[in-house]
């Protein structure tokens, strides 16, 4: 028999009628048989019939399976909903295929960095192969979470958390590291017959001992990227300033005086309080 070969079991209203009948004819054979040994052997071969077909019945809810093994040796896959009827030897090993949702607990890496990092992840599956599920692993659900955990601390150990928009990051990637997560994912489970949906970064965050550190690092890059901001939208200013001022040939200026005037428009485009102003009475030259 082929691996996860799907087939089709008995009506098992079909069987239910025929065990009926035989529970029917084994009780009337008993009760007219007064006593005679012909009647009465086979009013007990029909209810031992009937004992043994009623142990074939099994129920396949809607997104399972059930797979059939008779003395060690795999028949087959029954994948049809309803009530069903299948040789009593059978063993019925029932798989669900519905999707589940599974979340990893937190786990404290090393990032591509050496920064400890914490780092969860929620990974939507559901069983495809229901003879591997079975019996190419002990237990499936299980496999699927210690396999899911393993796949984010070595996904997580080849990212930096943060960094420049040149190279791939937990923080600054989120889709293209979710789908590198995917990937691995589905290469470790194929072998438990699981289909990977979809895997997520659901918790990222720098370890609690050097929490405070990165957040004083961010804020300090924050302020030099807002620094480098101001002043270059101050020069622009003072830039325009002084070209209007040539342009328009209001009042002329030596490069002293220029430079005094860039100077003091700077200190207020650029200051963080605001500036005081000062009226000059005298002249800049002595």
């Amino acid at each position: 028999m082929d691996r996860n070969s799907v087939i089709k079991a008995s009506s098992g209203w079909t069987m239910l009628f025929i065990n009926i009948v035989c529970y029917a004819l084994a009780l009337t054979l008993l009760i007219q048989s007064d006593g005679k040994p012909p009647l009465v052997f086979v009013g007990t071969a029909l209810l031992l019939v009937g004992a043994f077909l009623s142990a074939g019945f099994f129920i396949v809810n809607p997104n399972y399976s059930a797979l059939l093994v008779l003395f060690g040796k795999y028949k087959g896959t029954v994948v049809e909903n309803g009530f069903s009827w299948a040789n009593p030897l059978l063993r019925k090993f029932k798989i669900s295929l519905r999707v589940k949702n599974q979340e990893t607990t937190r786990l404290k890496v090393n990032d591509k960095a050496g920064n400890p990092v914490e780092i969860a992840a929620v990974v939507v599956w559901k069983v495809t192969d229901p003879y591997k599920a079975a019996f190419e692993v002990e237990a499936y659900a299980d496999y699927v979470s210690v396999q899911s955990e393993s796949a984010l601390r070595h996904m997580a150990s080849n990212y930096a958390y943060d960094g420049d928009h040149t190279q791939l990051t937990l923080r600054g990637s989120t889709d293209e590291v979710s789908g590198k997560l995917a990937q691995e994912l589905q290469e470790r489970l194929d072998r438990a017959g699981v289909q990977v949906i979809e895997a997520r970064l659901s918790h990222l965050a720098y370890a609690p001992e050097i929490a405070s550190a990165m957040l004083r690092r961010q804020q300090a890059e924050a302020v030099v990227a807002a620094r480098f901001k101001i002043v270059e939208g101050a020069v622009g200013m003072v830039e325009h300033a002084l070209a209007e001022l040539s342009r328009k040939n209001l009042v002329h200026l030596d490069d002293e005086r220029k430079a005094t005037m860039v100077s003091n428009l700077l200190v207020v485009l650029c200051s963080e309080s605001a500036a005081q102003p000062v009226v000059n009475a005298g002249t800049l030259y002595p």
